[in-house]
């Protein structure tokens, strides 16, 4: 028993780096995001929507899901989406490692929980994995919605058309979801004198 308390303890000494791991987003403040932050904004966006879903799903299993989704990165480290480069070429080989690690750090069966619902979550192929998919993709907009426009790279103009769909194309409520996103989006940008018709004409001709 006091072997299992330490090694919890130990774990979440690892685990606290997710609040210090800063993401390429910011808050409406001006302070950069912590992958802490993504993941309790996740999970809360899954709690408001999940009842709405045309497919139901067991939200405990994927707030489980949510909540482990990100913990490779207290290892690996947070690499924006649009990052190119050795570091991005190596990311899955670390993240993979990364998992491994935790599944033997954490130990009995809480560690291969753990593992199996990261790895469910990267295959995409249970409806609990394919809505917190969906999240991690919406909740990145969502952020940068509430941000300073100033805090946008112009790669993320492109972004608010082609990140999104395709996770959220399996159900009609996150399609309607991902279109309030898309539409607060380009709120933002024409705001911010952005063509915005141009951006949908380029990315629509790719």
């Amino acid at each position: 028993m006091e072997n299992e308390a330490r090694r919890i303890l130990e774990f979440l000494g690892l685990s606290e780096r997710l609040k210090r791991e800063l993401r390429h987003s910011w808050l409406s403040d001006g302070r950069r995001e912590s992958v802490a932050e993504h993941t309790w904004q996740m999970a809360l966006v899954a709690l408001l929507a999940y009842r709405h879903l045309e497919h139901p799903v067991d939200i405990g299993r994927v707030l489980k899901i949510i909540l482990v989704h990100d913990l490779v990165e207290a290892l690996a480290g947070d690499i924006p989406y649009f990052e190119v480069g050795e570091r991005k070429q190596l990311k899955a080989e670390r993240e993979r490692a990364a998992i491994e690690e935790i599944r033997i750090r954490v130990a009995g069966d809480t560690g291969q929980e753990i593992f199996e619902l990261w790895h469910e979550f990267e295959a995409h192929a249970t409806a609990e994995a394919r809505f917190a998919t969906a999240l991690d993709n919406l909740e990145v907009q969502i952020q940068h919605n509430l941000a300073d426009f100033g805090t946008w790279e112009p790669i993320e103009y492109d972004l608010v058309y082609t990140k999104m769909d395709a996770r959220c194309s399996h159900d009609a409520f996150l399609t309607a979801l991902c279109n309030a996103v898309k539409a607060q989006a380009e709120a933002k940008m024409v705001g911010a004198g952005i063509d915005v018709a141009s951006i949908r004409a380029r990315v629509a001709g790719r």
